[in-house]
């Protein structure tokens, strides 16, 4: 039987693996994609330490995978053999549960995670649900996209949703992996784009990436730097620092808004007082449904936005892991199969 490569986290807590596997076959409603690219995201630490409940190991993490489609599952109609599709974190719903019923799909309380409850990307193979599915288009390459369909539908999806107008000051917490493609849409949907970093290295990069103004936190109070400025409508908070994002608050106008995708292991200590006092609010934002995702890389595409990458072959995925969550990718790292 055809063989395939593939990185597995063996076990909980690691190691990352490199094997061969059978090539599966698709069953209904499920397509099998070559995969051409695959992003190394932050949250396949999930799988790496088994922070998601029932995870089965081992498992192939993932879930930024770019390829073409080689075989459909049986009655299959919508996808056809060749056609080159992304998949992203959110890769199905049960369908059933309330959410679902009504309609909010990605909040499924049963959910496909592509690389978590589901073999994803690490492979030069993948079987995904035919439902999570988006056309990647010609404009761009499966290296490029593979962010995209993570990084970008959660930091286009949150600005575009949070009610803005054009001209509003929208505030860019964090220049990593989320907020540099952040910026550029903050910029491309006609905001005045402040970009929040960490140090004064990053201020020509924000700018260059579509930032009017930069605030470096570790020089001033981004809340009063904020404040000077009239206030931000909405501050989208991208690195996962929970006490540097509850400091913020202040720095929004009345009914500014904090909206939050940046997953931090601390804490948020939110203070009432200018929560109340402008009926400001703190809200989080996950991921986008599979047309949504087809928005955020058509949109990507007109606008001329783009991730940051670094490329490396599958068999460099454990270090390209190790690079990502030190914090030293310059922003993502992407696996290019040969």
């Amino acid at each position: 039987m055809a063989k395939m490569r593939a990185v597995e986290v063996v076990k909980v807590g690691g190691p990352l693996a490199i094997v061969e596997r059978e090539i599966p076959e698709p069953e209904s409603g499920l397509v099998r994609i070559k995969v051409q690219a695959c992003g190394i995201c932050h949250s396949d630490e999930v799988t790496m330490y088994g922070l998601f409940p029932g995870i089965q190991y081992p498992r192939v993490p993932g879930h930024e995978a770019i390829g073409l489609i080689e075989e459909v599952g049986p009655g299959e109609s919508r996808w056809k053999v060749g056609q080159r599709v992304g998949v992203g974190y959110f890769g199905g719903e049960d369908g059933t549960c309330e959410p679902c019923r009504r309609g909010d799909f990605v909040n499924c309380l049963n959910p496909i995670y592509p690389g978590t409850t589901t073999d994803g990307g690490y492979a030069e193979v993948l079987i995904a649900e035919s439902r999570a599915l988006a056309l990647i288009p010609d404009g761009l390459s499966s290296t490029d996209a593979a962010p995209l369909v993570c990084a970008g539908i959660t930091t286009f999806n949150s600005l575009r949703n949070a009610g803005l107008r054009a001209g509003n000051t929208v505030a860019i917490q964090g220049i990593g992996g989320l907020g540099h493609l952040g910026v550029q849409f903050a910029n491309r949907m006609g905001f005045r784009v402040v970009a929040i970093g960490s140090s004064a290295d990053k201020q020509h990069l924000a700018n260059k990436l579509g930032a009017h103004v930069y605030i470096d936190a570790k020089a001033e109070d981004a809340a009063e730097a904020l404040k000077k400025l009239g206030g931000a409508d909405a501050i989208l908070a991208t690195a996962p620092v929970g006490e540097a994002i509850a400091s913020l608050l202040p720095g929004l106008k009345v009914r500014g808004k904090i909206i939050v995708v940046g997953v931090a292991p601390d804490p948020m200590p939110i203070s009432t007082v200018p929560l109340i006092f402008g009926a400001r609010s703190v809200l989080g934002s996950l991921t986008g449904s599979a047309i949504e995702m087809q928005d955020a890389l058509d949109f990507s595409v007109l606008s001329n936005v783009r991730p940051l990458i670094e490329v490396v072959p599958l068999e460099q995925a454990p270090e390209a892991y190790a690079r990502m969550m030190s914090g030293k990718a310059r922003f993502r790292m992407v696996l290019g199969m040969a």
